[in-house]
C-alpha cells in the first residue's frame, strides 16, 4: 500500500509541532531516550536529508522490499552507536534554538516538496535496498509518527507523558491526527507480526509495542503471548 498524501500530513504536521516549539521546549527530554528536544530535531534534519537523497537515487532493479519490509527488527539502542553519539553535539553545535528550527524548515520544505513531485511507481534504491518511491515515503509515514509521538512527549501542554487515556484532541503539540495514528498501528502490526488488543488505543499500541512505555499489569495480561516480544525496535 503506498500512501504519499499519508506521507505529506504527518511531516507536515510534524514540522509545525517542531515551528511551535518554545526555546525552553527545546531542552526538554524527548520520547527518545538520552536525547533533549533538540537532539531530535536534529535527527530529523539527517531524516529530511535521507527522504531527498533517496528520491533522487533511481534504481534499476527489480524492488527487494516494500512499505512494511523497509524495516527490520532490531535489539534495542545500547548507546554505542557513532551517529546515536555524534546526535547531540550536532544539536548543541547550532546554538540559538531558532537556527536549528529554521535548519529543518528549510530541508525539511523541500523534502516534502520532492515527496509530493515524486513518481510512486518509480524505483529508489536506499540502504542496499530497491523499492517504488511510494513505499519508500509510506515507510516514513512511521518514522513520523514515533518521532512526533516523541516530540510532544514531554511538552506541557501534550497529554501528558506517554498518557495511557483516549485520544485527545488533535494539535502539533498533541501528536498525530487519528488517521496516521491507526496507520502507524496496522503498518507495526504488519512488520512485528502481531496484533494489539482492541482495547488498546492506537497511540498506546505504538507506545507499548516500541518500548516508549511500558505496559501496565493489565496491558501485559491482556497482551498475551506478545508480551513477551515486545518492544518491536525498528531499524
Amino acid at each position: 500500500m503506498a500512501d504519499v498524501d499519508l506521507f505529506s500530513r504527518s511531516w507536515t504536521d510534524l514540522l509545525a509541532a517542531v515551528a511551535d516549539l518554545a526555546d525552553a521546549d527545546m531542552e526538554r527530554p524527548s520520547g527518545c531516550t538520552g536525547w533533549l528536544v533538540r537532539d531530535l530535531v536534529c535527527h530529523l534534519v539527517i531524516d529530511a536529508q535521507d527522504v531527498l537523497i533517496t528520491l533522487v537515487t533511481p534504481a534499476d532493479a527489480e524492488p527487494t522490499a516494500d512499505a512494511t519490509t523497509y524495516w527490520e527488527l532490531v535489539d534495542p539502542p545500547t548507546g554505542d552507536d557513532p551517529l546515536d553519539a555524534l546526535i547531540p553535539r550536532l544539536a548543541a553545535a547550532y546554538g540559538a534554538p531558532e537556527l536549528l528550527k529554521f535548519h529543518l524548515d528549510d530541508v525539511g520544505s523541500a523534502a516534502g516538496r520532492a515527496a509530493e513531485l515524486a513518481d510512486p511507481g518509480a524505483r529508489v534504491s536506499t540502504q542496499d535496498k530497491v523499492l517504488t518511491a511510494g513505499d519508500y515515503l509510506t515507510a516514513y509515514v512511521m518514522e513520523w509518527t514515533l518521532h512526533h509521538l516523541d516530540l510532544v512527549a514531554h511538552l506541557p501542554s501534550a497529554a501528558g507523558p506517554f498518557s495511557c487515556g483516549g485520544a485527545t484532541p488533535h494539535t502539533p503539540r498533541n501528536g498525530p491526527e487519528a488517521e496516521i495514528l491507526a496507520a502507524a498501528r496496522a503498518g507495526l502490526e504488519r512488520i512485528a507480526d502481531a496484533s494489539f488488543p482492541v482495547s488498546f488505543s492506537d497511540r498506546d499500541a505504538l507506545l507499548v509495542g516500541t518500548g516508549r512505555r511500558p505496559p501496565t499489569e493489565a496491558e501485559r495480561a491482556a497482551l498475551g503471548d506478545v508480551a513477551a516480544r515486545i518492544p518491536f525496535v525498528l531499524g
